[in-house]
């Protein structure tokens, strides 16, 4: 069925065509209208790009706000920083020191993944301020043993693949390496509860426990 749209007059076709104004027109119209405002757009961008940028100074940038000075003894070595007071010890030792080996697991203190020595003592440094331990021995995987120069622990390592993928590798050394000055059982169980803090998830657990009883074997004897 047809609709019958009303059509418009010829007095109103004669306005339209007296301003000039037909369908044709205004199509026309704005097709040049907008050629010529993508042509300005254009223009501006050109005129944007041929510009010099204009460099911040970025002394103010880079600085932290708030930081405080700290000399951390790491490895036997001093360390003069300025870190936020906020900032764990693992961030310092990553992201200031640069010393990667502590790798950041969970950050919660649950995987151990971060463990280092702070004064002979095994801790989480994601859970600790790295403002608190000014004037203190800490000791990273980096000062346990060089290649050429491993620790026996981590020979031990090796022989016993006590690692799959490697990221929790250096927490374990380091909870194993303590360990052997704190009271521990002969028994593998008693092994496991003291590394219990520990976990690796690729289940290497079997060789890691070998590794740990075979260099307590060899430095009782």
């Amino acid at each position: 069925m047809e609709t019958n749209s009303p059509k418009p007059s010829e007095s109103d076709r004669s306005r339209q065509h007296a301003a000039g104004l037909t369908r044709r027109s205004f199509l026309s119209q704005a097709r040049d209208a907008g050629i010529l405002a993508a042509a300005g757009n254009f223009g501006v961008v050109a005129a944007a790009a041929d510009k010099p940028t204009e460099r911040m100074p970025n002394s103010t940038a880079e600085e932290i706000e708030g930081a405080i000075p700290l000399t951390l003894t790491i490895n036997g070595e001093d360390h003069r920083v300025e870190v936020d007071p906020r900032a764990t010890l693992l961030d310092c030792l990553r992201e200031t020191v640069h010393l990667t080996g502590t790798k950041k697991g969970c950050d919660h203190g649950q995987c151990g993944a971060c463990t280092v020595h702070v004064n002979g003592r095994r801790i989480n440094s994601c859970l600790t301020l790295a403002a608190m331990h000014e004037g203190d021995q800490i000791t990273t995987i980096e000062g346990i043993g060089q290649p050429g120069n491993l620790h026996p622990m981590q020979e031990a390592f090796v022989e016993h693949d006590g690692y799959q993928c490697g990221y929790c590798t250096s927490g374990q050394i380091m909870s194993a390496v303590a360990l052997l000055n704190e009271p521990c059982g002969a028994s593998d169980a008693d092994v496991k509860e003291l590394m219990s803090g520990n976990i690796c998830r690729c289940g290497a657990y079997p060789n890691i426990v070998a590794a740990i009883q075979e260099t307590r074997k060899h430095s009782q004897a």
